[in-house]
C-alpha cells in the first residue's frame, strides 16, 4: 500500500509543480532552498520508497529526469510505475553511506525490494533538482565473506576533505593500471602491505586474499575484465568508480567504492550487475 501511495503521490507532485509554475522555472529563493543539503534530500527520497512519503519526490525535476536503471522507464512517470510494482508494504531502505561530489550525490544502500539487495545510487543535480540517476544492484549474500565482512559494514565517516582530488587520482590510477590494463606488477604500490579490508562476498582481506580469488577464477575459467571507466566520484577518503566490463563472459557494470588512508587504498566495497540485452531495456539511455 505504501509503495502504491507513493506512486500516486509522484503524479500529484508533478501536477502541483506545474500548477504552481515551478516545473519549468524557479526563483532565486527556491534554488537556494532546493540546494541547501543535497545529501539530506537524496536520503529522504530513498527512504520515501519505504515510507510512502510524497514530499521528498519534489526534488526530482518533473520535466527532465533521465533514468539509467534499465529496468525502469524514463522520467518521473517511470519512477512512479516502478514503485507501484512493489508488493505493498514490502520495501525496506537503509542508506548506510552518502557522499557528494559537485553536482553528484552518491549513496551506498541496503535494500529489500523483490528480495534483499545492496546498491549504489548516483543522482545528478541541476538548478536545485535531480535530473539524472544511475544505480547498480546486487543480491545480498546469505553469509559474510571469508574475512567475516558484509557488503555494507565498515567505516562511514567522511574525513580528509582536503585530500579528495588526490584520493580520486590514486584510485583512478589503480583502476586503470590494475583492473583495466592488468598491470599486476604495480598492484602492491597502491596498498599498505597486506593491510586491506575487503567486502566483496567471495574475497578475503589483504592482497593475499585478492590474489587467491583471482587465481581461483582463472582455474575455473571465469573471466573478469574491466574495459572502460565511466565515472570517478569522491568525497574525502571515499572514492567511487563506475566501470564497464565483462564477468564470466557477460557484459557487466562494476561499481567499486574505495576508502583511502594515508595515501593508500585501505578498504573496498563493490557491486556487480549484469547488463541485460538491449531488447529488455525500458529506456534508451544506457547503463552508463
Amino acid at each position: 500500500m505504501k509503495s502504491t501511495r507513493l506512486a500516486h503521490a509522484t503524479v500529484a507532485v508533478v501536477a502541483a509543480l506545474a500548477l504552481s509554475g515551478c516545473a519549468g522555472s524557479h526563483t532565486s529563493k527556491e534554488k537556494v532552498t532546493m540546494t541547501t543539503d543535497r545529501k539530506t534530500q537524496v536520503v529522504a527520497l530513498l527512504k520515501a520508497i519505504e515510507t510512502g512519503e510524497s514530499a521528498p519526490v519534489a526534488v526530482i525535476n518533473p520535466d527532465h529526469y533521465v533514468q539509467h536503471n534499465l529496468a525502469v522507464a524514463d522520467g518521473l512517470a517511470g519512477f512512479g510505475a516502478a514503485l507501484a510494482a512493489l508488493p505493498e508494504g514490502s520495501a525496506r531502505v537503509n542508506p548506510v553511506r552518502v557522499f557528494q561530489d559537485g553536482d553528484y550525490v552518491f549513496t551506498h544502500t541496503e535494500y529489500d525490494f523483490f528480495g534483499p539487495k545492496i546498491g549504489f545510487d548516483i543522482f545528478r543535480f541541476e538548478n536545485g533538482r535531480i535530473v539524472e540517476h544511475w544505480d547498480n544492484l546486487q543480491p545480498t549474500p546469505a553469509a559474510p565473506n571469508p574475512s567475516g565482512r558484509t557488503m555494507i559494514d565498515g567505516p562511514t565517516s567522511v574525513i580528509d576533505l582536503d585530500r579528495t582530488d588526490a584520493n580520486k587520482k590514486l584510485v583512478a590510477a589503480f583502476v586503470d593500471d590494475v583492473l583495466v590494463n592488468g598491470r599486476l606488477d604495480r598492484l602492491a604500490g597502491y596498498f599498505d602491505g597486506d593491510h586491506y579490508r575487503q567486502h566483496h562476498p567471495q574475497i578475503a582481506d589483504g592482497l593475499s586474499g585478492l590474489g587467491a580469488a583471482l587465481e581461483g577464477l582463472a582455474r575455473a575459467g571465469i573471466t573478469l575484465k574491466y574495459h572502460t571507466v565511466h565515472k570517478v566520484l569522491g568525497e574525502g577518503n571515499f572514492v567511487l568508480t563506475v566501470s564497464e566490463g565483462e564477468f564470466a563472459g557477460k557484459p557487466t557494470a562494476y561499481y567499486d567504492l574505495f576508502r583511502v588512508e594515508n595515501g593508500r587504498i585501505a578498504e573496498h566495497w563493490d557491486t556487480l550487475e549484469t547488463i541485460p540485452p538491449r531488447t529488455e531495456w525500458k529506456n534508451g539511455n544506457g547503463k552508463f
